[in-house]
């Protein structure tokens, strides 16, 4: 059963809290497109200075917008372009301090100015991505790619496809 937690000034332990919501949000259930969009709600009431968190879903090599909080996005993104594709096609995590000196960025909000994408895997395979945007440069830290990480981690354990 899930049950908000009250986060502390510590944002490594608020981290924490947050991967048990997640547990808590998901267990027993499997349906992944249920899951994703309580876990994009979940990242949106934790995570500040962020204008768009989400998920875009592996369709034959082309990313296809999935579960979100935020403005309407791009719908289609082919694997190797954006940051999106890149993070998908690389299967690795991606930092962009400014998206606007990423070469090939596709801006979807002009209001974006950084951002970070982590990779779903499963069964060595890309299943999608999270993308996770700011309107603040530097927005994104290494604290933030380990844990966000381990919540994608986290889903990708609990999620069938």
């Amino acid at each position: 059963m899930y049950i908000k937690r009250n986060y502390t000034d510590n944002l490594e332990e608020n981290y924490q809290i947050l991967l048990e919501e997640l547990k808590a949000l998901i267990h027993d259930e499997a349906d992944l497109i249920a899951n994703l969009a309580n876990a994009s709600a979940l990242l949106n009431q934790f995570l500040t200075d962020i204008n768009w968190v989400g998920f875009y879903l592996n369709k034959n090599n082309e990313l296809v917008l999935g579960p979100f909080q935020g403005l309407p996005a791009c719908i289609r993104i082919p694997f190797g372009k954006g940051v999106c594709g890149t993070a998908a096609q690389n299967k690795a995590t991606i930092i962009v301090p400014d998206v606007h000196k990423f070469t090939g960025h596709i801006a979807c909000d002009p209001l974006s100015k950084s951002e970070i994408v982590i990779p779903l895997i499963k069964n060595n395979q890309v299943i999608g991505v999270l993308d996770i945007d700011s309107p603040i440069h530097n927005r994104f830290s290494h604290l933030d790619k380990t844990y966000l990480e381990a919540f994608v981690n986290i889903l990708v354990e609990n999620i069938t496809i």
